[in-house]
């Protein structure tokens, strides 16, 4: 027999019907407003059943033992470290593990932000979904942080403040499904950063490659999933941003800037620039002066 909620030390808040009502027509609460939210520890028995899926997003985030979820496209096992993400109108059922009950953190979202989050996670027709997660403790906090605001009260305000953190969690959810496994990601990440410590070194995918153990076509590969584009236009990215930030700050002749981020040649970083930004770094720079002394 599997019980809904009443494990010791638990917390939860379900916002009465006329608040949720009240909430979804108007102001940013019409976006995304969490209605539910709670936190069972070791929820032994725990579980729900709901042929026609529930009116809002569920989303459960394990961070300890083990649970599942059946619904139409199978069972799926969710182990700690794990989201488990079902579409509003999904029929499912889902439950704490026998041998090692899951220890959970919980929001129920209604709103067409959580509509999108769920459309570009869960796919279409959106079936649950389980997913990893890269910061397990970052995620904790912030399912903690909705159920402390819903614990203070039910004003607006408060509605906003949870609101805001539940959009968090759905943009840290989402971008760890983006960047992919967090393992197979290291080697990306370590790259990511040596290439922001050392913006003007030559880039070489062969050489970060070689850092991190891995194939150039391989770690190539692994680079393009997790940013969604190569070493070489990353590592652009990133020097123009930092031209942008020395044409705005400082008199740094032109020429010297572009040295500073790694290119040699003015007329070279001129083009790269211009590829980026639309504009030469001159105009760049005197375009946001004219901004500034316009106060526009």
């Amino acid at each position: 027999m599997r019980i809904r909620d009443g494990f010791p030390g638990q917390r939860l808040r379900v916002l009465p019907g006329q608040v949720v009502a009240a909430a979804v027509r108007s102001g940013l609460t019409s976006r995304l407003l969490v209605t539910d939210a709670g936190y069972f520890p070791r929820a032994r028995h725990h579980g729900r059943r709901r042929a026609h899926g529930a009116s809002g997003t569920i989303m459960i985030f394990c961070v300890a033992g083990q649970g599942w979820c059946e619904a139409q496209q199978g069972r799926l096992r969710v182990a700690a470290g794990q989201v488990l993400l079902i579409p509003a109108g999904v029929g499912h059922t889902y439950g704490s593990d026998d041998a090692d009950p899951w220890t959970i953190w919980w929001l129920h979202l209604k709103g067409p932000d959580a509509t999108a989050a769920v459309e570009e996670l869960c796919g279409s027709p959106a079936q649950p979904r389980v997913l990893g997660v890269h910061d397990p403790f970052r995620l904790s906090a912030e399912m903690e942080r909705v159920v402390e605001l819903l614990e203070t009260d039910e004003t607006t305000p408060t509605l906003v403040r949870a609101a805001g953190t539940a959009w968090s969690v759905l943009a840290q959810v989402s971008a760890d499904a983006l960047a992919g496994d967090p393992q197979r990601g290291e080697p990306v990440r370590q790259a990511q950063e040596l290439l922001r410590e050392n913006l003007a070194a030559p880039v070489s995918v062969r050489g970060l490659a070689r850092t991190a153990g891995l194939s150039p076509s391989h770690f190539a590969a692994l680079f393009r999933a997790a940013t969604g584009g190569g070493v070489v236009e990353y590592s652009k990215r990133l020097r123009m941003a930092r031209a942008c930030e020395l044409l705005i700050t400082t008199a740094t002749p032109v020429g010297d800037v572009g040295r500073t981020v790694g290119y040699a040649d003015p007329q070279y970083f001129a083009r790269q620039f211009r590829s980026v930004h639309g504009c030469s770094p001159s105009d760049f720079r005197r375009r946001h002066r004219e901004v500034e002394a316009t106060g526009a």
